[in-house]
């Protein structure tokens, strides 16, 4: 059975997000709106600060910020994170340029969602991660999650989030399969689109 965990201070702002212990998890169809084989789990205990797996000194004179985990749970051991930091600028290259993508006003935070191989715990690169927030069944956010590099989190999927004021909310995570040759030991698994869905109440930093 899945688990979907926990809660606690979001970033600098100290934001707070609160389970409610409700997980559900299953396959989904390519269109973002068919929701499959769903299952559910409890949420547990609160979540503490962490800054990655890497040492805390600055790189390039950009200092760690640390992140707060929302929820985990795992799929045909692909281990799924989702986490939330303070809102940052980031840059997104096309293979030719840079461009700088800064918080707008009002941002909430800087979702980051890791996928990692359970037994190893080595980064899943290849993936799509497409982001959903509802309030109140009303989509107020519905944004791909780009592929990033960091120095602190390692590789993962991210984007800011703006949030629509305090109350509770419904995130969706949609998991694309890796598109990429695949040795043996990753034959048969991750074939299909993943849906996982937790609520939560967000209660904005003072």
């Amino acid at each position: 059975m899945h688990t979907f965990t926990r809660c606690g201070r979001a970033g600098r702002r100290g934001a707070l997000i609160i389970a409610t212990g409700v997980l559900i998890a299953g396959c989904a169809a390519a269109n973002k709106t068919v929701t499959t084989g769903a299952s559910s789990a409890s949420s547990s205990s609160m979540a503490g600060m962490n800054v990655g797996s890497t040492a805390v000194a600055a790189v390039n004179g950009i200092k760690p910020i640390p992140s707060q985990l929302l929820a985990t749970t795992e799929w045909q051991g692909m281990k799924i994170e989702a986490r939330t930091m303070t809102a940052v600028p980031f840059v997104i290259y096309n293979g030719q340029s840079e461009q700088t993508v800064k918080p707008p006003k009002g941002t909430n935070f800087h979702l980051m969602v890791m996928l990692n191989d359970a037994h190893t715990n080595e980064p899943i690169p290849y993936a799509g991660v497409w982001a959903t927030f509802t309030k109140n069944s009303k989509v107020v956010y519905d944004e791909r999650q780009y592929p990033m590099l960091s120095a602190f989190m390692g590789p993962h999927y991210g984007n800011n989030v703006q949030l629509a004021g305090a109350g509770q909310y419904k995130l969706t995570l949609l998991i694309s399969p890796p598109v990429s040759a695949r040795h043996m030991e990753y034959a048969n698994v991750w074939l299909h689109p993943h849906r996982i869905t937790v609520r939560f109440n967000w209660h904005p930093g003072e």
